[in-house]
């Protein structure tokens, strides 16, 4: 039977590519809406109760698309429903989230030296703050403030910040900007599920029945999709960002989080007023190179975790007492700190890969199975061998990784 180890690794890496496709598709269809919205014309030749009209030309072919805004005087025999990419999104990035940060919360959730949690406790905070994010945004969006879409959007902008400071506070730096990523891309995928998709079929049910749908219905999903496409942007960023230490790891990672907001709706602004034929705001790009470059500055600052020692959690305890330790740890001291530590001596690395640092006994036995997977199991790491491991080496720390019940 293969390693339990290898076949959880292949789970998290098919959730990741599920999670991928999903997105692609949800934020395809999602893009290309909102330009098609945008960029509607009316002309006399439009039916009765039509809104808009737009010719598009793409793989050969010629596409004449209607827009109504309430709906057509006869239902459609085929109707299509774009849900199911929002829904697919959401689930398979949950399921990541479980895989990675869940399972693992000694590892990528909890930071004893932030907060001292016990992984219930760190699970149950994490999903309580995904809901609570959702009703807060849902409560606002019903009340007064949700008739101004700037108002509306600026009192959610503090709100993002706010979260993304506490979740600096709560959890570890990788695990709260991808929380900032999961709270709001569950805000939007809520927006289709219990918005946008119940009202459209309201107004189906509505048409069946022989009644004039209301264009209230319409005009509430319509505000909600525009917020979905202000807000994909941060997501994907966040989604990548466990990948780069400057991002999560310094102490003004929750400042990042939420510039990162203001440039992705900036960037959407320029794409959206462009679509809309009303012009080029240029301003749009210089403002987001400057934000850009503030992140940039912001990253230089102290890094998280660089003047305090790594604590050893209980799950790696059993790393520490196995018998093939000491000799594991003299190969990866000697073969991967050079640029996983808080201050990398090897040429060209001026971060710890993903912050991972493996210079203490500590630290090397919290990372087993990373390093397993990475230099043991596959030979990944060291990039290219530049430190020339050994294939007995490699072996070595698999042996000591299924040695300790890894």
């Amino acid at each position: 039977m293969p390693d339990y180890a290898i076949m959880w690794e292949w789970l998290s890496f098919a959730a990741r590519w599920t999670h991928v496709i999903t997105a692609i598709a949800w934020i395809g269809s999602s893009f290309y809406f909102i330009a098609l919205d945008l960029g509607l014309r009316k002309t006399p030749s439009l039916p009765p109760l039509a809104h808009g009209e737009e010719w598009q030309v793409h793989g050969g072919g010629f596409y004449h698309i209607q827009k109504y805004l309430v709906a057509p005087e006869f239902l459609p025999e085929h109707l299509t429903w774009f849900k199911w990419e929002s829904y697919a999104t959401w689930l398979s990035g949950f399921c990541l989230l479980v895989i990675v940060y869940y399972v693992g919360a000694d590892l990528y959730l909890i930071d004893r030296h932030v907060l001292d949690l016990p992984q219930w406790g760190a699970i149950g905070i994490s999903v309580g703050s995904i809901v609570l994010g959702w009703l807060i945004y849902d409560t606002l969006c019903k009340s007064p403030v949700g008739n101004s879409t700037f108002g509306l959007m600026l009192v959610l902008f503090v709100i993002l910040t706010a979260m993304a400071y506490i979740y600096t506070l709560l959890f570890t730096g990788r695990a709260a900007m991808l929380h900032m990523g999961i709270f709001t891309a569950t805000i939007m995928t809520a927006n289709v599920a219990a918005i946008i998709i119940p009202n459209q079929t309201i107004v189906v049910a509505d048409l069946k029945a022989g009644r004039v749908p209301d264009a209230k219905y319409g005009k509430i999903a319509k505000q909600r999709s525009l917020h979905n496409n202000y807000l994909t942007l941060p997501v994907i960023f966040f989604m990548l960002s466990s990948h780069y230490p400057l991002a999560f790891a310094t102490q003004w990672n929750w400042l990042i989080a939420s510039l990162i907001f203001l440039e992705g709706a900036i960037i959407r602004h320029w794409f959206n007023t462009r679509h809309a034929r009303k012009g080029s705001p240029h301003w749009t790009w210089l403002a987001a190179v400057v934000i850009f470059i503030v992140i940039a500055w912001l990253s230089t600052s102290p890094k998280l975790g660089d003047a305090r020692e790594e604590v050893a959690s209980a799950n790696a305890e059993r790393f520490l007492a196995a018998e093939h330790f000491a000799a594991a740890r003299d190969v990866i001291l000697g073969r991967c700190s050079m640029c996983h530590m808080a201050e990398p001596v090897y040429e060209g690395v001026l971060q710890a890969p993903k912050n991972v640092h493996l210079d203490t006994d500590a630290a090397i036995a919290n990372h087993a199975e990373q390093v397993a997977m990475q230099a043991g199991f596959s030979h990944a790491m060291p990039p290219g061998n530049v430190t020339e491991m050994t294939p007995e080496e490699r072996a070595l720390i698999v042996a000591w990784f299924r040695e300790a019940g890894g």
